[in-house]
């Protein structure tokens, strides 16, 4: 599927079938313009693990989320293709949300990374500490703690009362 740009005689670290298979349940692929740009993003501002990168792929991990990210060009007989080239924000009204990664100290990694912070860290509603953070291409990513009240002690809420009619 899609242009390879990778050099002759290089071979990625393991075959893609084996890469397939240690997959969790639910990982991400990530359509990105070029894959150095995107790995300095997930090494140096959400500190990933980088497993493997070339011009055509890189996997990276950090927290619970393994990420794939597949250059524009590998998915050039895409349907998607007309829209990968142009200059759109990608992602637009999705938001991936990690849970168990400090958003202070990704905050301040995005700074110094000079990356784009949507917001910075907040304590929100919803129980957590969060920051916004969108990678080059422009996917946002909430990374952030549990706070009280959502992190315990949870006990049994009331039934709520009859509805009468």
């Amino acid at each position: 599927m899609g242009t390879r740009l990778r050099p002759d005689g290089m071979v990625p670290w393991m075959p893609g079938y084996r890469y397939g298979a240690l997959l969790p349940s639910l990982s991400l692929n990530l359509i990105v313009r070029d894959t150095e740009r995107s790995v300095a993003f997930y090494r140096d501002v959400l500190g990933a693990e980088i497993h493997y990168r070339d011009i055509d792929f890189a996997a990276v991990r950090f927290g619970p989320a393994e990420v794939m990210l597949h250059a524009d060009h590998t998915h050039d007989t895409h349907p998607w293709t007309p829209a990968l080239a142009s200059e759109t924000t990608r992602g637009l009204g999705a938001q991936v949300r990690v849970l168990g990664i400090d958003p202070d100290e990704v905050y301040q990694r995005a700074l110094t990374a000079r990356a784009e912070v949507a917001q910075p860290p907040t304590d929100k509603a919803h129980g957590w500490r969060e920051v916004l953070v969108h990678d080059p291409d422009g996917y946002e990513w909430a990374i952030g703690v549990l706070i009280p009240p959502a992190t315990g002690p949870f006990t049994l809420q009331p039934a709520p009362p009859e509805v009468t009619r």
